[in-house]
């Protein structure tokens, strides 16, 4: 047999094997699609309830007086807490999230923003003069009725 014969017949029928799979992969995607759109429903086709399981909404704000909570005879809400950690500088509020909400030790901390642990101690420590005159001067008095 002629070598470039024998090399044409093989590419053809590697021509036919690619042509074959792709339209086995085409058959194959128009199925799927179809059986989707046989479970598909419109958003104009859902009752209320089923809208409402679609989504949800965050509402941490909404009403600060049920989320107020009195410490040393000031009103604290999540808002104000939330105001008063991001008016800490970028250095000192990091610090203190870490540590309080990571649960990461000041060596921990340290060694992730490269600087001294006697720093990070010093930085979080520093931030409850912070805090505090923070919330002294924003806080509500509390007036339990």
């Amino acid at each position: 047999m002629n070598p470039e014969r024998f090399e044409w017949q093989t590419r053809c029928e590697f021509n036919a094997y690619c042509k074959h799979a792709l339209r086995n992969e085409l058959i194959d995607a128009l199925r799927e699609r179809k059986s989707r759109e046989r479970r598909e429903v419109y958003f104009s086709d859902l009752s209320p309830h089923e809208e409402k399981q679609l989504y949800t909404v965050d509402r941490y704000f909404v009403n600060e007086e049920e989320e107020a909570f009195c410490v040393g005879g000031l009103k604290i809400t999540a808002k104000l807490l939330a105001d008063a950690l991001h008016s800490l500088p970028d250095e000192k509020r990091q610090a203190v999230l870490l540590y309080y909400f990571f649960s990461m030790t000041d060596a921990e901390i340290a060694g992730m923003m490269k600087i001294p642990r006697s720093t990070v101690q010093y930085r979080r420590t520093s931030s409850f003069e912070l805090l505090k005159r923070f919330l002294e001067e924003r806080a509500d008095e509390w007036n339990e009725l």
